[in-house]
């Protein structure tokens, strides 16, 4: 802090500063040294990213109009959001609306360096759902993914099939063998999203799995499980005895 600011701030003799004599803006750094991130609240964690705020809004008021126009009010709608969205709220420009995309993709992608993709155990539902959860829970549409399997049921291949829906037209079993048997695959594990956040199968799910499940095995390549992702939930139809 320069010597203007320290003046300002009446700093004690060896070098802090109290935080209640910090301007808004700055008291979440303070914090953090003090605490630890994990003693910020949502809308202090974003001021740290924000840094600055509007005219005449300090960054944590700014940060706290910005999760109010969140989907749900909290961090996660950040995934939801665009970049055009974020720049709608009144003081989010777009450098600002790129630091905070950036943030959230950020996440997704620590999460995913938490367990490299081929040390992922396919033949354990919950651990694929925790794997896939943050990239696909937060999607405005459904994504179909298919996960290619070699003979130990490690992933080969991980291939987006579709972003639209789950269905015949998108999500066939033409599209999703061929994909299969380029990349030869000895099994396969499919998932998808719903973005509602209820991961119950629907009747199309159901019977386009039962169509994918018979193809496979009349060419020899077992499908494995079929993830549905929700909101912090998940349906596996090996788990729920679909498959």
């Amino acid at each position: 802090m320069n010597k203007n600011k320290r003046e300002q701030y009446g700093q004690r003799p060896d070098g802090s500063i109290r935080m209640k004599e910090l301007p808004l803006s700055e008291r979440p750094y303070e914090k953090c040294l003090r605490y630890g991130p994990e003693a910020l609240s949502d809308s202090e964690l974003l001021a740290v990213v924000i840094r600055t705020g509007s005219r005449g809004e300090k960054a944590v008021d700014l940060a706290r109009k910005v999760l109010g126009s969140l989907p749900q009010k909290n961090l996660g709608g950040l995934f939801q959001v665009s970049l055009k969205q974020l720049q709608e709220i009144r003081g989010i420009g777009k450098v600002k609306a790129v630091q905070l995309k950036c943030m959230a993709e950020f996440t997704k992608r620590m999460v995913r360096c938490s367990m490299p993709l081929e040390q992922l155990k396919c033949s354990e539902p919950e651990q694929v759902a925790a794997y896939y959860c943050q990239q696909m829970r937060f999607l405005e549409t459904e994504q179909v993914l298919l996960l290619v399997l070699d003979g130990k049921n490690a992933v080969i291949q991980e291939i987006v099939i579709s972003n639209g829906s789950f269905n015949a037209s998108v999500a066939s079993p033409r599209e999703i063998f061929y994909n299969a048997l380029k990349h030869r695959a000895v099994s396969i594990l499919l998932l998808h999203n719903h973005p509602s956040g209820d991961p119950s199968p629907s009747r199309e799910d159901m019977l386009l799995t039962k169509r994918i499940r018979d193809v496979g095995q009349m060419i020899g390549i077992e499908l494995v499980d079929h993830i549905v992702i929700g909101d912090n939930r998940y349906t596996s139809f090996r788990e729920s005895g679909y498959l």
